[in-house]
């Protein structure tokens, strides 16, 4: 979105983002045409002479180092052209982009989770790549929910810089001991609650059906709204002005997790669990199962399953997350950064690079390779990833990842609650959508 701090955005000052946030909008109401910056600068971009030995300053939130220190020097290894990187802590990200953005001092390049691309893009941060990106030749193939997020007006900023799913992960051997078939996943919601029970009928000191963050907005997103995609519904209209989250199939999504959590099937710690470790119970073996970040595929030790995430009734979704990556309004060198951000969705990127590291690749056409045919769990997260969303708003942090967003709210009265005043709720998210 994921690793924890990949999924968790909050900041540890709202206000500082909401300053940030006006501070850009200011920006981009005085730039020329009230947007972003046009792509005429990016003329010859991807031509013979955008590899010249130019020195490339790019930023990344700290949950994508791993990725971008094996972008970049794979890139530098192979280019003329300098990719210098800096890597920023998590929850300084908003404001260190708020402020340079105000004195004209953005990177060549910089990364942004997912959920900001708009905002951001409306703020007129990133140029404008729209006649660049719409001449590739795999366009089609390139990540939808991605491109969708970084378009504005029909101007496109943004590529894919790294993608994150969230997927149902089951912890096999726990499977066998509760007499479960090791192999098979839940195909539903309620069966997902079932054999929670039954891992946590087995009464093992330290361990637990599942886990989730019932104190973390973005955990909550990333996990919780793939449910409800898998069951025909939507958690905001087309606009991103108006929650959808007191339907019929979401209030059966809050009465099972309600159950389950009554129960006494879900890992205690994740009451008031904010994001930081919300993953570390089933990393470290003590959970059966829960649903998961992509990316921490290869960081898990044990034998562990991997699908969608399962609807009230049938089908599967994930939340396709991570972060999109563009050129700054303040860059010098845009066409050595045009030159960067094609060769990151090349084949030598897309597989040698990230496919190679067990991470999900972008573009469609490449998701079946020489590494995700060595692991079938890799085939079935490239699947998904078709199959998944990325929802678009706005105000899309204030209303669902804020450390107080009415989001969070819906979803601790409905579960930790008596389960009552979601209409209510759903209500407070939308006035923050609307605004």
């Amino acid at each position: 979105m994921k690793s924890p701090h990949r999924i968790t955005r909050r900041v540890r000052k709202i206000t500082a983002f909401v300053a940030a946030g006006a501070l850009m909008i200011a920006m981009a109401a005085c730039s020329s045409g009230g947007g972003s910056t046009s792509d005429n600068s990016l003329a010859g971009a991807g031509k013979t002479g955008t590899d010249n030995g130019s020195t490339l300053t790019l930023w990344t939130r700290a949950p994508l180092e791993k990725q971008a220190k094996l972008l970049v020097a794979a890139y530098n290894s192979s280019h003329k052209n300098q990719v210098k990187l800096t890597v920023v802590p998590n929850d300084d990200y908003v404001a260190k982009v708020g402020a340079a953005a105000g004195s004209k001092s953005l990177p060549d390049l910089f990364a942004a989770d997912i959920v900001y691309v708009p905002n951001w893009s409306k703020a007129g941060l990133f140029q404008d790549l729209t006649s660049k990106i719409n001449a590739l030749p795999y366009k089609d193939a390139i990540n939808k929910g991605h491109l969708k997020a970084g378009t504005l007006d029909g101007k496109e900023h943004v590529l894919p810089f790294v993608l994150d799913l969230s997927m149902l992960f089951w912890n096999k051997e726990l499977f066998k001991k509760a007499g479960l078939d090791p192999d098979t996943a839940p195909a539903t919601l309620a069966e997902y609650a079932a054999d929670a029970k039954k891992i946590q009928a087995l009464n093992i000191p330290d361990t637990y059906g599942t886990a989730t963050g019932l104190n973390c907005g973005g955990c909550l997103v990333f996990t919780w709204f793939p449910t409800i995609w898998a069951s025909g519904d939507q958690v905001m209209n087309e606009a991103g002005t108006k929650a959808l989250l007191a339907s019929a199939n979401a209030k059966a999504e809050y009465a099972i997790w309600r159950d389950l959590w009554n129960s006494g099937a879900v890992l205690p710690s994740s009451k008031d669990e904010a994001g930081p470790t919300w993953t570390a119970g089933f990393t470290q073996g003590k959970v059966g199962l829960m649903f998961y970040p992509a990316t921490l595929l290869s960081s898990t030790t044990f034998d562990a399953g991997v699908a969608g995430i399962p609807g009230i009734k049938s089908g599967a979704s994930t939340f396709v997350g991570g972060d999109g990556i563009g050129i700054s309004k303040d860059s010098k060198h845009s066409a050595q950064a045009w030159n960067f951000m094609t060769w990151l969705m090349s084949k030598d990127a897309q597989v040698g690079v990230l496919a190679k590291d067990g991470d999900v690749v972008s573009r469609s056409d490449l998701a079946n390779n020489q590494y995700s045919e060595k692991d079938p769990r890799v085939v079935t997260i490239n699947k998904v990833a078709g199959e998944g969303e990325t929802p678009v708003a706005l105000n899309f942090q204030q209303a669902f990842n804020a450390s107080d967003s009415p989001w969070l709210s819906l979803v601790r009265n409905a579960v930790l609650g008596d389960g009552g005043g979601v209409a209510k709720d759903n209500d407070a998210v939308t006035a923050v959508l609307a605004q």
